[in-house]
């Protein structure tokens, strides 16, 4: 038997997850890369099938837009009477050099934007409102908010025209009655500027209940302690607004602003039912308005579609400088 010295030195033990001295299996690690790569790649892929819907439903129209608006494209083309031509930028020229047009323009983009800001004023209002007000008074005015919103714009237009109206109208009588006597037999829809804020006042009243809900929304979100730091120094409903409420809902506040840029721009219906088509001479048109008298009316098809074509370029335009401003901002979209 040999003597084992005491000096000799033990096996190393095997490591974990050895048995005996066969080495562990090594495991292949993923590439961060490839794992990001995969990671970007998911959410289009879920997204796909939707996108390509909205590109079906929205770019070939576009297209198609902006085709006719090349064409010499009126009703003896539509019949089949004479051959379509091409035309390039002259239903272009042709609109431009018309006065109308920057008159009917400026009208729109002044009444847009007072469509948009009383739109915000009175929702955003309202929502700082609902969170003053006990469980009752609340339902009660959300319930009245939501029905004016599922109101269909012809009915509701339809509505406002026989409260403003000067023979039958209550509004009128109780102005009078208030004693303005100015207001008997008073025609809203006769001046441009009363039509104008006739119509204003009905859009305002059948947008702001989107407003009004996200906006309240919103402020449910923000934690208590904030508001109640500011309540405790002594800021007033305004100033928490302005200072506290304002700054967090800046997000909410832009989706908001922009729906209600694209819509009111875009009005129509309310023109063209409480105006009875634009007003008298057309003192109330708009561009929306303005397009279908001359591509239905008058069966320019053409120029109503390059009349189409420049309310979305101002639309793109205006969304992507208001979006362009506040990334400017450092506000994250």
């Amino acid at each position: 038997m040999t003597p084992v010295s005491p000096n000799a030195t033990a096996p190393p033990a095997p490591a974990r997850g050895e048995r005996g001295t066969a080495p562990a299996p090594v495991r292949a690690r993923r590439s961060p890369r490839l794992g990001a790569a995969r990671g970007g790649r998911t959410p289009w892929l879920y997204l796909a099938p939707a996108l390509i819907v909205l590109a079906g439903l929205l770019i070939y129209p576009i297209y198609q837009l902006g085709l006719i608006s090349t064409l010499q494209y009126t009703q003896a083309q539509v019949s089949g009477g004479e051959p379509t031509s091409f035309r390039g930028l002259g239903n272009y020229t042709d609109l431009f050099s018309d006065g109308q047009f920057w008159r009917v323009l400026v009208a729109t983009l002044a009444f847009a934007a007072a469509c948009v800001v009383s739109t915000l004023a009175v929702g955003c209002a309202l929502a700082v409102l609902l969170t003053r007000v006990r469980a009752v008074p609340r339902i009660a005015l959300m319930l009245a908010a939501l029905g004016a919103w599922a109101t269909p714009a012809v009915t509701g237009s339809t509505v406002w025209v026989f409260l403003f109206d000067p023979d039958f109208g209550p509004v009128d009588k109780v102005l009078v009655w208030l004693g303005l006597d100015g207001f008997a037999d008073y025609s809203w829809t006769y001046d441009r500027l009363s039509a104008f804020a006739l119509v204003l006042f009905e859009v305002v009243w059948c947008s702001f209940p989107l407003v009004m809900v996200t906006v309240y929304a919103g402020i449910k979100a923000i934690p208590g302690e904030v508001l109640e730091a500011a309540s405790l120094d002594g800021a007033s409903a305004w100033r928490t607004w302005r200072s506290v409420m304002a700054p967090i809902l800046r997000p909410i506040l832009i989706v908001v602003t922009i729906q209600s840029i694209i819509w009111d721009f875009k009005v129509f219906t309310q023109i063209y039912v409480m105006t009875d088509g634009g007003g008298i001479a057309g003192q109330n048109l708009v561009l929306n308005v303005y397009a279908y008298q001359k591509a239905f009316a008058s069966s320019q098809y053409g120029l109503g579609s390059a009349i189409g074509v420049v309310m979305l370029l101002i639309l793109l335009a205006v969304t992507l400088g208001y979006l362009r401003l506040l990334r400017r901002q450092g506000e994250e979209l």
